[in-house]
């Protein structure tokens, strides 16, 4: 089986078609990708693709294929890569991911760790959202990535650094203000907000927890980011659930209550390839617990 006929496989599936898949994404003649289909399935040994006048299917083998073609797609791509770095270094590098804010506080901590065993190491940095960080992974673009539990994550392993509560966050002047700690019964009525699918670990979270409390919870609209956040609570005065950590973040118009009873959580962890066995990564792990207690 060539990695060629894994592509001409994804292709296909992706298009949802033979015709589109040759002529827009693979630049071949449609019977040249026919046949290199029908040469797949041949070696696989069962029927993958259902072909019909209206398009093609996959078949419930190639669906099981379809994620495992993926895979090998990735992780060629990753020995690749891998390769072309090796050849070309010449002192200690590591590439290493951020979802994006965390590096405020554990970059300081993680770079000493570093840089007292390999002064002369050089950081690639990288700061983006979870799954663009989990798929960075698996494509051997980063080394290790502080990040949120996907849940797509493919072959990746990971360990937990620490936990983050969420809280609520609103205007300085809303009546919440005034309260201790806010129940999640407590924002009927109120204008809320919710993370988008740039940030799933977190939705899911904040949607477990109004589900679990009995709560219909009715976004008015969806953010993407902190800053984006902050920036619509402030005005359009509405409530959001919040990694603790933004509290740093948050300027005098906007100001946090903890949840009453109980408190919403989200893991941060460190990811990285299984396969992985960096001697500089196996620093990084074995400094987890020195990491754990640092807000970003």
């Amino acid at each position: 089986m060539e990695l060629r006929h894994l592509r001409y496989f994804v292709a296909v599936a992706d298009a949802g078609s033979l015709t589109v898949a040759a002529e827009q994404k693979l630049h071949t003649s449609q019977p040249s990708l026919s046949r290199q289909i029908r040469d797949l399935e041949q070696e696989v040994g069962v029927q993958l693709i259902n072909r019909s006048a209206h398009g093609i299917e996959l078949t419930s083998a190639g669906k099981a294929f379809l994620d495992h073609a993926r895979t090998a797609l990735l992780q060629a791509e990753a020995a690749k890569e891998a390769a072309v770095r090796s050849a070309h270094l010449v002192k200690p590098t590591f590439a290493l991911g951020f979802l994006s804010g965390s590096e405020i506080g554990l970059l300081p901590e993680v770079r000493r760790i570093l840089t007292g065993e390999y002064p002369g190491i050089d950081i690639r940095l990288s700061s983006d959202f979870s799954p663009a960080l989990a798929k960075a992974l698996m494509r051997g673009k980063l080394e290790a990535a502080f990040m949120r539990p996907e849940e797509h994550m493919g072959d990746l392993a990971w360990k937990r650094v620490r936990t983050d509560p969420l809280i609520y966050v609103f205007p300085s002047d809303h009546r919440f203000a005034s309260q201790q700690a806010i129940a999640p019964q407590d924002i009927a009525g109120e204008a809320f907000l919710l993370p988008s699918n740039t940030s799933p670990a977190v939705r899911r979270v904040v949607l477990d927890y109004f589900a679990r409390a009995g709560v219909d919870l009715k976004p008015e609209h969806e953010v993407h980011n902190v800053v984006h956040a902050i920036s619509m609570i402030a005005s359009t005065r509405a409530v959001m659930l919040l990694p603790a950590y933004t509290k740093g973040y948050l300027p005098e118009s906007v100001t946090s209550r903890p949840a009453q009873g109980e408190v919403p959580t989200l893991d941060l962890i460190i990811a990285y390839q299984k396969a992985n066995n960096s001697p500089i990564l196996k620093l990084l792990l074995a400094s987890v617990g020195k990491l754990a207690g640092l807000a970003a």
